[in-house]
């Protein structure tokens, strides 16, 4: 394959721009394919085990819970061990409650132009081959034979600085979704359980707030 110093050199760098385009383009069709699968995915419900690590403390924490979604813009996201917490989007405005603190966050919903905010593409709000540049990834966390994507916001987000999502190959059902956030600090998602298209009520998206609580209302969320 050593043809001469020269010829080599230029052998390998095209040999190397071609197979980086050949993974772009195979990169980009699966978000297209994940996207165009969650278009039509009008509600779910999963387990999921959120893990953060890192960070400027280079603490380590493991939460769980069990989160539902129904678009356009809805979610529950209901941690139930080791602390309870609950953050609840109506589509509008989205409450984010811990009872330790006494206090809920009230924020607006962005318009779905404006949303890359990993939850809320899984709630419908913001589009993967819109809002990401997209590269193959590789997820500790995620199953044997699960195809991993990286996903770097296409404009600077203050939440994280990229994500990636874990795929079943077969169903493009998301196993794992992680975070990088600027700090250094890694959240993954793991989801269990998962069920799709199972009719889930408006009701279950309607917060009822505590009494006796701080009520704080933020900047419209990016």
């Amino acid at each position: 394959m050593r043809l001469s110093p020269a010829l080599a050199c230029l052998w390998v760098l095209a040999a190397a721009a071609t197979a980086a385009g050949q993974a772009q383009l195979t990169a980009d069709a699966l978000a297209r394919d994940l996207q165009k699968k969650y278009d039509t995915v009008r509600d779910f419900s999963a387990d999921f085990v959120h893990v953060y690590q890192g960070g400027l403390l280079r603490q380590k924490a493991t939460e769980r819970g069990h989160v539902l979604i129904k678009k356009p813009g809805k979610m529950r996201w209901e941690y139930r061990s080791p602390e309870a917490k609950l953050f609840v989007s109506d589509g509008r405005k989205l409450y984010s409650y811990i009872p330790q603190d006494n206090e809920v966050l009230v924020t607006t919903v962005p318009a779905d132009d404006q949303a890359t905010t990993p939850a809320l593409f899984l709630s419908g709000k913001g589009n993967l081959t819109r809002d990401f540049s997209v590269s193959f990834d590789t997820i500790a966390e995620a199953p044997a034979g699960a195809v991993a994507i990286k996903l770097l916001p296409k404009r600077r987000e203050p939440e994280y600085d990229w994500l990636s999502l874990a795929v079943d190959p077969k169903t493009l059902a998301i196993l794992v979704l992680a975070t990088v956030d600027a700090q250094g600090g890694r959240s993954t998602f793991t989801f269990s359980n998962l069920r799709e298209n199972v009719g889930l009520s408006d009701n279950e998206f309607i917060f009822q707030m505590p009494r006796g609580v701080d009520v704080v209302t933020d900047a419209p969320a990016h």
